[in-house]
């Protein structure tokens, strides 16, 4: 504990009253029809973060309605793409001037560092503006070699009225994920977020307003999920969901959206390897793999919690890890020096706790950490930075998303064996592969069972790059163009030119 890396508080100044969040429906904001509200307290300061209305589904009907109401109207699913990419433009330097106040919210809400929030902002305005050029680049195809008397035209529209289910890690930066791409194909959305992390939603909800957007276009309910969520997965008048989340909650999705066979796309967990070859770049590997684990507590779809290393260079990875893990700052997340700031909540902790104690008893080593991290002048819920030797493809810990700060090390001996432990898991997300020989990084790329394939690096992506999983890490694609055609369907238009048709009825 003592030689670990501990940010006490650092005294910023918190704020005196809490973020008021209200719904957004048919361009205007609501209290709940109950007048009803929930409480989020920061898990790293135990501050009233927020108040925001208390949800039901009278309040998603009435949400789901105005969507309904403005994609049959036209006033955005019909519009050029060069007037829709003008609200997302602006839409995305509105981000960046409030780029410190939806930072300071999601670290109130969320615990996580300050530093990570605002380039987590950053990140989402070049999302924006990205699906901006989307929306003026999208096409179809055209089939002009059917005959001299028959043209056939294949157009793309929007798919209608889309739900949209962020998850609490990533507020801010997961909406950019879905929203501006599938505002640049036409759609018109509800928005439920997290009820531990609401209010950068409801800021995205004030500058959709102020750059532009037509009312109920976007219209955002916040509450929880059985009685919001399950309102936006069932009902009739949505055409599709779109989920990032615990893949038992996408099932769950998927199974209460067959009743209606609207369209849905899962963005769910990951165990995700990074497998380390002999031959690998050894510092810049423990960096790296130091980086994948901790990166938001470990709160991550994409964390690299699974490290499958060569024997050969086990010993010498975990020792580098390790020291590299003392050095990682956790603690008061509103100090920019703070790498890793809070848990979620208490209870997320003790889950993550008790996978770490279950491969103890299991036969694994802790090599570092293992238990609560106190800091100073704070009582709120921090994890130690902790790597667990020894683990055996078969524990819990290798298997299952712990969802914190908690690295589990597997080894191997051959290319053969390492596919086998990379690929022998229910999920398929993203893996990792470390070597200096190209036909090595070739070879595992292409067989990695997974939706993303990092070679000599870790969570590096672009806007560009399409993201999503196989196996039960989920279904359907975001961002890039392929995130864009999630939002679309697909329109075959047959035209014969002049009276060419032949009489099928025979007259006379």
């Amino acid at each position: 504990m003592t030689e670990m890396t501990v940010i006490a508080a650092s005294g910023a100044a918190l704020p005196q009253e809490p973020f008021l969040g209200r719904h957004l429906i048919g361009g205007t904001w609501r209290q709940s029809l109950s007048a009803k509200t929930f409480d989020r307290h920061s898990p790293a300061h135990g501050v009233l973060a927020s108040r925001s209305a208390l949800g039901a589904r009278e309040d998603a009907e009435a949400a789901i309605r105005a969507a309904r109401a403005s994609f049959d109207s036209g006033n955005w699913s019909r519009i050029s793409g060069k007037a829709r990419a003008t609200v997302l433009l602006k839409a995305a330097d509105l981000i960046e001037a409030n780029a410190d106040r939806i930072a300071l919210i999601e670290t109130l809400e969320s615990g996580k560092p300050i530093t990570q929030a605002r380039g987590e902002a950053a990140g989402a305005a070049d999302l924006w503006r990205y699906a901006a050029s989307l929306a003026r680049t999208m096409h179809g195809d055209s089939h002009n070699t059917l005959g001299p008397d028959m043209l056939g035209v294949v157009v793309k529209e929007p798919i209608g009225v889309v739900s949209i289910i962020t998850p609490w890690n990533f507020a801010f930066w997961i909406l950019g994920q879905k929203l501006p791409f599938a505002l640049a194909a036409g759609c018109s959305c509800v928005v439920k977020p997290s009820e531990m992390t609401p209010s950068s939603t409801v800021i995205m909800g004030e500058l959709l307003i102020e750059a532009g957007l037509p009312a109920g276009v976007v219209n955002i309910v916040l509450g929880y999920g059985p009685d919001v969520g399950g309102t936006m997965t069932t009902a009739p008048e949505v055409d599709m969901v779109t989920f990032t989340g615990s893949t038992a909650v996408g099932k769950s999705i998927s199974a209460a959206a067959s009743a209606t066979l609207k369209k849905v796309a899962l963005e769910l967990g990951g165990k995700n390897p990074q497998v380390i070859f002999p031959d690998a770049d050894m510092e810049s590997a423990a960096d790296a793999v130091t980086f994948g684990v901790y990166f938001n507590a470990g709160e991550c779809c994409n964390s690299g919690s699974r490290i499958i290393v060569h024997e050969d260079v086990a010993d010498d990875l975990i020792t580098r890890v390790v020291a590299l893990s003392r050095k990682v700052a956790f603690g008061d997340p509103l100090d920019p020096a703070t790498q890793v700031g809070a848990i979620i909540t208490p209870q997320h902790l003790g889950k993550i706790d008790s996978y770490v104690r279950e491969a103890e008893k299991a036969g694994a080593e802790v090599a570092l950490g293992g238990a609560r991290l106190s800091v100073p002048g704070l009582s709120g819920d921090f994890y130690q930075p902790t790597v667990v030797r020894g683990v055996t493809p078969g524990m819990a810990i290798a298997r299952e998303e712990v969802f914190g700060p908690v690295l589990s090390v597997l080894t191997f001996q051959t290319m053969e064996e390492a596919l086998a432990l990379t690929n022998d898991d229910a999920y398929g997300l993203s893996a990792g592969v470390w070597s200096e020989n190209v036909h090595t990084c070739l070879e595992f790329s292409r067989r990695a069972q997974a939706g993303t394939v990092w070679t000599n690096t870790w969570m590096d992506g672009f806007p560009e790059l399409t993201f999503g999983g196989m196996k039960q890490s989920g279904q359907g694609r975001e961002i890039g163009p392929y995130g864009l055609d999630e939002f679309l369907e697909v329109k075959t238009l047959v035209m014969r030119i002049g009276k060419t048709r032949a009489p099928w009825v025979r007259q006379g």
